[in-house]
């Protein structure tokens, strides 16, 4: 198997504590370009989703006056999905990643907005 561009990317949002998946995601289809993903991770599903709300949070964003939105978070009872993109650089690409309800947030948003800038 051949590394992506996205390989190493990945593979060091993955082995943050508490994430389950990290995927590079198109905004536009919702289709997965490359992942990591534990067992039991559904990264079709998790992508096309991501992208969904992604996309319509910054549609909102920008519909109320609020700017750019450069991060997404969806807070659930099983975990997180954190959603990081450069669309005002013109790259339909998102960074998405998969945590667990006591993974820190924090950290990941840190090293997700790092890790974006590779993506535009």
């Amino acid at each position: 198997m051949r590394a992506s561009p996205y390989t190493a990317m990945l593979s060091s949002l993955t082995r943050l504590r508490g994430v389950l998946a990290s995927l590079v995601v198109s905004e536009r289809d919702g289709i997965a370009i490359d992942s990591h993903l534990q067992v039991g991770q559904e990264g079709d599903r998790v992508a096309a989703l991501a992208a969904s709300l992604y996309r319509k949070s910054r549609l909102s964003a920008k519909a109320a006056g609020l700017g750019r939105a450069a991060f997404m978070q969806l807070d659930a009872d099983r975990g997180r999905i954190c959603a990081a993109g450069q669309p005002a650089r013109g790259s339909d690409l998102l960074l998405v990643v998969v945590a667990a309800p006591a993974a820190n947030v924090g950290l990941i948003r840190v090293e997700m907005l790092k890790a974006v800038e590779a993506l535009a």
